[in-house]
């Protein structure tokens, strides 16, 4: 595949509706991070030496290719910024790698649920994605292509320590697993924080969308382990799985009791955002966010019937300023980015009514 394919704002693989409760968990993400014995990290590591991992990460993806592992491999320093923008806010590289000059690449599978990332903080970092709260069954494909892997790279691990990574963080396992949660009604009722304070007792961590370091947009949170060393994958699997059904059932009990007892409100709080997407001039990434954070939770209420999921999923990447200028095939200014962003919302959502219509349906079924 060419880059133009992984550039599209198409909602990808890991963002489909029909995941175990997708209504709540957006997706699940396995990282697997690695070094090769006897290179330096990184952190310190000279352009040779980033070059020859390159190639003997490339390699070994190359012969372990099949039908069910089949990768399409992208030198970071040739994409052009803009390029690599969008990539990061499909979740397919991380903002550091996007930021490497030295040789550094990704792998990316031809469905967007695989991507393996070279030269970043580590020398390899494996990371699967899939839609829906699918921990168990992401980490066995991660563990799948790892252990393949290994047979052709000297991974860099101790006995006592397990695998050794850049960040003391990540010694172990070398795993992390997260959940992207969309928690609106958490949020709305100012419990946001209260959990945010469990979840740090519990030894997890909760940042924004894209990660550590970002921000909180549209109510959509990512919660991971933070511990990875004296603990197995299974245990911390286990640990995460506990946490995330605990916050789903949190999250459905706040979706009821604001049902319950502000109907009225919320049915012209999910209303006024869908006019907002369909009309509006003007719209910042912030506003467009939260608009489609109320929308979403609308048509999880059964508030709303005439939007269906997958468009606000592709509305999602869309907004995202990269992708607006991808678009517009141009850089635009923030001015000019919110008049545009607004012209693909009004056009997708038309797209969406278009589809009802020809359909002939009052709706679209999710």
């Amino acid at each position: 595949m060419n880059l133009e394919h992984f550039l599209k704002g198409e909602a990808p693989g890991w963002m489909d509706v029909k995941g175990l409760d997708a209504d709540i968990v957006l997706s699940t993400r396995i990282r697997l991070a690695r070094n090769l014995d006897g290179y330096r990290f990184p952190l310190s590591f000279t352009e040779n030496e980033a070059h020859q991992i390159d190639v003997m990460i490339k390699e070994a993806l190359q012969s372990i290719q099949n039908d069910e592992h089949r990768f399409s491999h992208f030198t970071v320093k040739e994409m052009p910024a803009l390029q690599r923008q969008v990539l990061v806010e499909k979740h397919l590289i991380s903002p550091l790698l996007a930021k490497k000059e030295k040789s550094a690449s990704v792998h990316l599978s031809n469905d967007e649920t695989i991507s393996i990332m070279v030269n970043e903080e580590d020398h390899l970092r494996i990371q699967c994605l899939a839609p829906g709260l699918q921990l168990a069954e992401t980490y066995a494909d991660a563990s799948k292509l790892d252990s393949k892997l290994e047979e052709h790279l000297p991974y860099a691990f101790n006995e006592s320590f397990g695998y050794l990574t850049s960040c003391p963080t990540n010694v172990g396992t070398g795993l992390r697993a997260s959940v992207m949660m969309h928690l609106p009604a958490l949020t709305m009722s100012k419990q946001i924080k209260v959990v945010t304070q469990m979840l740090a007792r519990l030894g997890m961590v909760v940042r924004g969308i894209y990660g550590e370091g970002s921000e909180n947009l549209g109510n959509i949170y990512q919660i991971s382990n933070q511990i990875t060393l004296g603990k197995s994958e299974e245990e911390i699997l286990k640990d995460l799985q506990e946490v995330a059904l605990q916050i789903i059932k949190n999250e459905r009990g706040a979706r009821e009791a604001l049902l319950k007892n502000s109907r009225i409100i919320l049915e012209d709080r999910f209303n006024r955002s869908l006019g907002n997407l369909k009309y509006a001039r003007i719209m910042t990434s912030e506003e467009a966010a939260a608009c489609l954070s109320n929308v979403r939770l609308g048509v999880d209420m059964g508030i709303i019937k005439e939007v269906h999921l997958n468009v606000l999923n592709e509305c999602m990447i869309l907004i995202q300023q990269g992708f607006v200028q991808q678009y517009a095939g141009t850089t635009l200014q923030a001015g000019e980015r919110d008049m545009y962003r607004a012209k693909l919302l009004r056009e997708k959502l038309n797209l969406n009514n278009q589809m009802i219509k020809e359909k002939g349906e009052e709706r679209y079924d999710v």
